[in-house]
């Protein structure tokens, strides 16, 4: 009541996240005026004079504005920066991707995170004829089943790794993994397979349909006692007395896009223990195979799913290259997987920095904006630094992708694939701690202000596990050094 028919826009920014809920209601709105409310001048009263004191002048920081970033809260290259990485086909494909986000994602963020689920197929089919869709799935872009338009108007021969980037930091500007991925995590995952090992009739039935967003699919290899290490999976597939089919029976576990897919390229056993006797299928859903979602933490709407499939008849072409050689196949897979993983982790540490930034300069303590206290100063000072030499050596590491053939990535890029994940996992973690302290109670709290930096800590813990958990990464990163230091001493 204290301030009915007054401006409140100074207090409503001091409790609300001004620009979500434009976003979400403002379409909605009418802006009008109150009618007689111009009122005369009213006549200046002198104010006493103020005794000098020697202080440090207070920090004047004009209102924010959502089209208006901190330093370091983009790419480099997109504030002036020079870079050897990029061309125009990035820069239009960057702000085609940015208005798609704006216009078909960022309004829905808080309500898909709140109701646990997302229209998977609806944002697919809008995303597919927004020539975005093709691009989850990497390089080449895939032509013959995704079309030929991307995008900005890029080309299909100008597509390159960094878009796959430019894709990642765009979509996550939501800060979200639900809204930016959630919809399509399972098709950069669980398609290339089909594309790089499928045959041509299988690709044709599975490829076309969920590049055009009319199908999904997702990638189902853990299970409730095999999650890093894959060769212990034990989802058996036997073949039938006639040999057209598989049966497969088995459990599938944290299976992202599972209660939305259409298919799941599965990882099954088809012969003795260990690596020898894995194999890929996809399998259609049918009779046999059920699904459930599963309660988690974060990542509420993307669908993590437990897959039951019980005496399941998949035919004999849906295997993937050769039986007992799948293991070749998951391994090719997941560089591919890691670095969606690793780019999504910057972009949303990045996220987490400018929600700071901009609250700090914004709110007061002690007389002082937040951002005038030298240990608030400090703590984004150390979210820069992380999160720009981070994101250099996934600049460092897309450009390897980019002139590598994908035979050439799988020998030489997974030590460091590996070790870069833990470095953006852990960098993820950091700034969303680090977002939260500046934040303070608002960051603990669903909505408002600090709502997004609270979506955000609940979603980075499962980056750290997720497509290799932090140790394993570790671990492989240095065994791989030291192979290929073994075999250079060997070749003395």
């Amino acid at each position: 009541m204290r301030v009915a028919g007054k401006d409140t826009s100074k207090q409503f920014a001091n409790f609300h996240d001004v620009k979500a809920v434009l976003g979400r209601y403002g379409p909605k709105l009418r802006i009008g005026s109150i009618a007689g409310a111009a009122q005369a001048a009213k006549p200046e009263v002198a104010k006493p004079v103020a005794k000098k004191q020697v202080k440090e002048a207070p920090l004047s920081i004009p209102a924010g504005n959502k089209s208006v970033s901190p330093p370091f809260a983009e790419a480099s290259w997109t504030k002036g920066f020079h870079s050897p990485y990029y061309n125009d086909s990035h820069r239009r494909f960057r702000e085609a991707v940015r208005k798609f986000t704006e216009e078909e994602l960022m309004p829905h963020t808080e309500e898909w995170d709140q109701q646990k689920t997302i229209p998977a197929k609806e944002i697919s089919q809008k995303a597919a004829k927004a020539g975005i869709l093709g691009a989850f799935v990497g390089t080449p872009w895939p032509t013959e089943y995704a079309g030929s338009y991307i995008a900005g108007g890029v080309k299909p021969e100008e597509f390159d790794a960094f878009h796959e980037l430019i894709l990642q930091e765009e979509l996550c500007r939501t800060g979200s993994y639900v809204s930016a991925n959630g919809w399509a995590a399972g098709l950069s995952i669980g398609l290339p397979p089909v594309l790089f090992f499928g045959s041509k009739e299988l690709k044709e039935k599975v490829a076309g349909p969920c590049l055009r967003g009319e199908k999904i699919i997702s990638l189902a290899i853990t299970e409730p006692e095999a999650g890093s290490d894959v060769a212990k999976i034990t989802t058996e597939a036997k073949l039938s007395p006639c040999g057209k089919f598989y049966i497969v029976n088995g459990t599938k576990k944290w299976i992202t896009n599972g209660i939305y897919s259409d298919f799941f390229t599965t990882v099954v056993r088809t012969g003795g223990d260990g690596r020898n006797g894995i194999s890929v299928l996809v399998i259609e859903r049918g009779p046999g195979v059920t699904t459930r979602q599963m309660e988690c933490m974060g990542l509420t709407g993307s669908g993590t799913t437990f897959i039951s499939f019980e005496d399941v008849k998949v035919p004999v072409g849906n295997l993937l290259g050769k039986e007992n050689q799948g293991f070749r196949i998951v391994m090719h897979n997941f560089n591919h997987e890691r670095m969606g993983v690793n780019m999504s982790a910057v972009r949303f540490a990045r996220v987490c920095y400018e929600e700071a930034f901009k609250y700090a300069c914004k709110r007061e303590t002690f007389g002082k904006k937040l951002i005038e206290h030298p240990v608030i100063r400090t703590k984004l000072a150390n979210m820069i630094k992380k999160i720009e030499s981070t994101h250099a050596l996934i600049e460092v590491v897309t450009y390897q992708l980019k002139l590598m053939s994908h035979k050439e990535a799988a020998i030489k890029l997974g030590g460091i694939t590996a070790l870069l994940k833990s470095q953006c996992t852990e960098t993820y973690e950091y700034c969303t701690r680090e977002a939260s302290q500046i934040f303070g109670g608002l960051a603990y709290t669903k909505g408002g202000q600090g709502g997004t930096v609270e979506r955000l800590f609940r979603e980075a813990r499962v980056f750290t596990v997720f497509a290799g958990s932090e140790e394993i990464m570790l671990d492989l990163g240095v065994k791989q050094a030291l192979r290929e230091y073994t075999d250079s001493l060997a070749k003395l």
